[in-house]
């Protein structure tokens, strides 16, 4: 008996030194977690049959130390959920290694061509949070867009003094018929640059006119800012429709958007002047949020939205099975699995440009690689000591 429960013993010696080798091996994979060996003592009756190995635990919950990389499709999780990876045969995985890059199509993929999962955009660059598929980044360059709305924050100067427009009339030239002027540039459909200023001229207390200019061209129409005795604007109570006239271009149709005006006793300051519209431009890059939105970066500084990759986490994270590749895939064990976006609810934020580490503890393993091996020794002993006891029983008969 004692031979079979020896045996026993270096048995399960033997799979906790594929364990711990196998981790030893894995110090330096990304995303790896590392496993240890469950035993289980063997009884039949009261009679000690010796020992078995009951099982593996993954260590997934227990995240490892993070490293930069610099690489912008390099991507780590803050705490809890897994990437969503699925091959060309349509099999999910799922993983915690958030290496990643694009292949020749411009899709996002893992060093074995897996495709990461996400919400993909529409043609019109919003998000289809009903559907996850293939993450994609189209490449090519950004059309131009015309420039369709300015918004502009500015406080007039309550102590100004008004002008007698009847006696001065508005003139660009003539410094004395406004007050201050500020010019913003927009863009035709060509992409085109084009400069529009506003003149705004005083003409009574708490009321200011606005003129325009396009390209030096007075434009004939104007705008009345109202203001009530606290400094705050009544009129005009919605955005101010303009159109101007752009050579070879469609007419620029934009609208100005004066909510933020403010009239106080100190100098004019402008505090806002965001007027939408590019030029066309080259992708340079491609930019991850921490909430997982991908975007398209673009030489003159815009962004387009791509999508947004997607996480998963599982009723019992320990029930997946680790498969080849830094990866696992759904067992009956694990339940099925929760489907979010980075940041929200129990799933953790990214942070790109950086990879998680596996979570091996080298020191750790070595001394559980020393205790295995006293163990394995003190077996093979147990087994020594049979052998000579049975042999001088034999010489004794």
């Amino acid at each position: 008996m004692s031979y079979s429960i020896a045996a026993s013993g270096l048995n399960a010696v033997n799979e906790q030194l594929d364990g711990i080798s196998n981790n030893i091996a894995n110090a330096g994979t990304v995303g790896y977690k590392s496993m240890t060996t469950d035993f289980s003592a063997m009884y039949a009756g009261t009679q000690a049959m010796g020992v078995s190995v009951a099982g593996t635990a993954q260590s997934i919950s227990r995240g490892g130390s993070m490293v930069s990389t610099g690489n912008a499709l390099d991507l780590a999780i803050n705490d809890g959920g897994f990437f969503m990876l699925q091959d060309s045969a349509g099999n999910v995985t799922y993983s915690r290694a958030g290496s990643f890059n694009t292949n020749k199509d411009g899709y996002i993929v893992n060093a074995s061509g897996d495709f990461l999962q996400g919400y993909p955009v529409n043609e019109s660059g919003a998000l289809q949070t009903g559907t996850v598929t293939d993450l994609q980044i189209k490449t090519g360059s950004l059309p131009a867009r015309a420039t369709s709305t300015l918004t502009f924050g500015a406080n007039f100067n309550a102590a100004d003094t008004a002008i007698d427009t009847s006696a001065v009339p508005f003139d660009p030239a003539n410094a004395a018929s406004y007050n201050t002027t500020y010019t913003t540039t927009v863009y035709d459909s060509l992409g085109n640059e084009h400069a529009v200023s506003q003149y705004f001229t005083k003409t009574a207390d708490n009321s200011w006119e606005v003129h325009y200019s396009f390209d030096g061209v007075t434009q004939p129409t104007t705008t009345t800012l109202a203001f009530d005795e606290q400094g705050k604007l009544v009129s005009p109570a919605a955005a101010v429709p303009m159109t101007f006239s752009a050579p070879g271009a469609a007419p620029i149709a934009m609208t100005f958007d004066y909510a933020a005006c403010t009239q106080y006793g100190s100098a004019f300051s402008v505090t806002t002047n965001a007027a939408d519209g590019y030029a066309s431009a080259q992708q340079n890059g491609v930019q991850v949020d921490g909430d997982g939105k991908i975007y398209a970066t673009y030489s003159n500084g815009e962004r387009m939205l791509q999508g947004q990759l997607v996480l998963a986490t599982f009723p019992d994270e320990d029930g997946l099975r680790a498969i080849s590749g830094t990866a696992w895939v759904q067992t009956g064990e694990s339940g099925t699995p929760l489907v979010g976006t980075p940041g929200s609810g129990t799933f953790g934020a990214l942070s790109t440009g950086m990879l998680e580490n596996s979570n091996v503890d080298i020191t750790s393993e070595l001394v559980d690689l020393m205790t295995a091996q006293r163990n394995y020794q003190a077996n093979t002993k147990v087994i020594s000591v049979s052998s000579e006891l049975d042999q001088a029983l034999f010489q004794a008969m």
